[in-house]
């Protein structure tokens, strides 16, 4: 799961909506998918969501995965 991006997200209030429409995505739930670790996100995608939603933030921090417990 990416807790880190997934915090993120919630503290800037970013939707999952938001966050699709910035990779040309029409759905939120492939977004959803994502952050908890079923399928992956390209570089490209990380870059591109790193940029345009949280430039504040480092990327490597953003798109670490950590195990749930």
């Amino acid at each position: 799961m990416l807790i880190n991006l997934e915090n993120a997200r919630k503290e800037k209030g970013i939707t999952l909506t938001q966050i699709a429409s910035v990779l040309g995505l029409k759905k939120y739930q492939t977004i959803s998918e994502k952050i908890k670790g079923m399928s992956t996100f390209s570089f490209d995608e990380a870059l591109k969501i790193q940029q345009s939603l949280f430039p504040e933030y480092d990327l490597i921090y953003l798109f670490e995965r950590q195990d749930e417990h």
